[in-house]
C-alpha cells in the first residue's frame, strides 16, 4: 500500500507558497507537431528557485511549523533541492545547512548560499554529502531533509498532479523524470486517484538507473555510480519505501539515452522557447525515442527545472 495520502496532497495546497502554484501548463503546438502527438507542458521552472522543488520544501517545513518544535533543517543535495529548502527556510525562519559535493553544479552551489543556506562542501559524490548531513543531524539536532524519503516531499509534488487533473483534456499518458522518486510517486498517486485510466510512466537516464532497475525487478537493485548530464537525478540508490510505492503507482519506467536527453532540450528551445537543464528534458527525450509508440495520443511532461548554466546549455544546444 503507497504511503501517499490525496487528503494531504489536497491538503497541502494550503500551505504551500502560491509562488509554486498553478504553474503553466498547455498543448505546445511547435512540439506537437514534431513529435507527432499532443504534448502538454507543465513548466515549474517559472519559480524563485526554478523548479518544482519548493512544493516539497513548503510541505515539509509548513507541517514542522506546526509542531512548533524544530526551526534547524539540513540536507544533502545536488542543487534544487537544496535551493529550495533554502527559500522556503528563509521565508518561514528556518537555519537551512545544505551538503553538497564539490563536483556539483557550481550554479547551483552559489544559488543555495544567495538564498540563505550555510553549504558545506563535501569530497565524493552525493552519498558522502548525506553522511554529512546526517552527522550535522545527529549533532545539533536538526531535521534531516531527505527528497522522497521524507513523504511530505511526495506529497508536495503531488500538487503537481492535481493540476494537471484539472485539464479539461484527456491524457493518455503523464510523462515524469525520476531520480530518487518524489515527484513520480507525487504526481503519479495524485493522477492516478483523479484520472485512472492515465499512464504514469517514469523516465531516468540509461547513465543512472538505479530506480527504473530496481523497478524492473521488483526489488532493490544495486548499481554504479551515475555518469549523466543529468544531475537532477544522478542518484545511484534506491529508497525502498519509494520503490514500494512506484511500484503500486506507476505503470512504467524507461531509460533514455544522453543523446536524446540533449535533442529533447533543443526541441523545447526550439520549438517552446524555454530554456530547462537536462533532468527536465527526459520526457520529451522519451517521445523522441519512441516516436511510433505515442503517435497520436496526449502526452504531458513536467518540466521540473532550469537550473543549468548559460555555458553548459551553449554547448549542450546551441552547438
Amino acid at each position: 500500500m503507497a504511503r501517499l495520502s490525496i487528503d494531504r496532497i489536497e491538503a497541502a495546497t494550503d500551505s504551500i507558497d502560491g509562488v509554486f502554484q498553478n504553474s503553466p501548463q498547455y498543448v505546445c503546438p511547435g512540439l506537437s507537431a514534431v513529435l507527432g502527438c499532443s504534448v502538454v507542458l507543465k513548466v515549474e521552472t517559472i519559480n524563485p528557485v526554478r523548479s518544482f522543488k519548493g512544493r516539497g520544501t513548503e510541505t515539509i517545513l509548513s507541517r514542522l511549523d506546526k509542531n512548533g518544535s524544530q526551526k534547524s533543517v539540513v540536507c544533502a543535495s545536488a542543487g534544487n533541492l537544496g535551493q529550495a529548502l533554502a527559500y522556503s527556510g528563509r521565508n518561514r525562519g528556518f537555519d537551512v545547512t545544505v551538503t553538497a559535493s564539490f563536483a556539483a553544479n557550481p550554479l547551483k552551489i552559489e544559488r543555495m548560499r544567495a538564498l540563505g543556506a550555510n553549504v558545506v562542501l563535501v569530497n565524493g559524490q552525493f552519498e558522502e554529502a548525506l553522511e554529512v548531513a546526517l552527522a550535522h543531524s545527529d549533532r545539533i539536532g536538526a531535521f534531516l531533509v531527505e527528497d522522497s524519503k521524507n513523504l511530505d516531499s511526495c506529497e508536495g509534488a503531488g500538487t503537481i498532479g492535481l493540476e494537471l487533473c484539472s485539464l479539461p483534456i484527456d491524457l493518455d499518458a503523464v510523462l515524469i523524470s525520476l531520480g530518487a522518486g518524489a515527484m513520480a510517486t507525487g504526481i503519479g498517486f495524485a493522477v492516478k486517484n483523479r484520472r485512472p485510466n492515465t499512464k504514469i510512466i517514469c523516465i531516468q537516464p540509461k547513465n543512472a538507473p538505479a530506480l527504473t532497475r530496481s523497478f524492473l525487478a521488483g526489488q532493490v537493485v544495486e548499481s554504479g555510480p551515475p555518469n549523466t548530464i543529468a544531475d537532477g537525478v544522478a542518484g545511484r540508490y534506491t529508497i525502498p519505501d519509494v520503490l514500494t510505492d512506484l511500484l503500486e503507482i506507476a505503470d512504467e519506467a524507461l531509460l533514455v539515452k544522453e543523446e536524446s536527453i540533449i535533442d529533447g532540450m533543443r526541441l523545447l528551445y526550439e520549438q517552446s522557447g524555454l530554456i530547462v537543464e537536462p533532468a527536465a528534458a527526459l520526457g520529451v527525450a522519451c517521445i523522441l525515442e519512441n516516436q511510433e509508440r505515442f503517435r497520436g495520443q496526449c502526452v504531458a511532461t513536467v518540466l521540473c527545472g532550469s537550473n543549468v548554466s548559460p555555458k553548459d546549455f551553449g554547448n549542450w544546444v546551441k552547438h
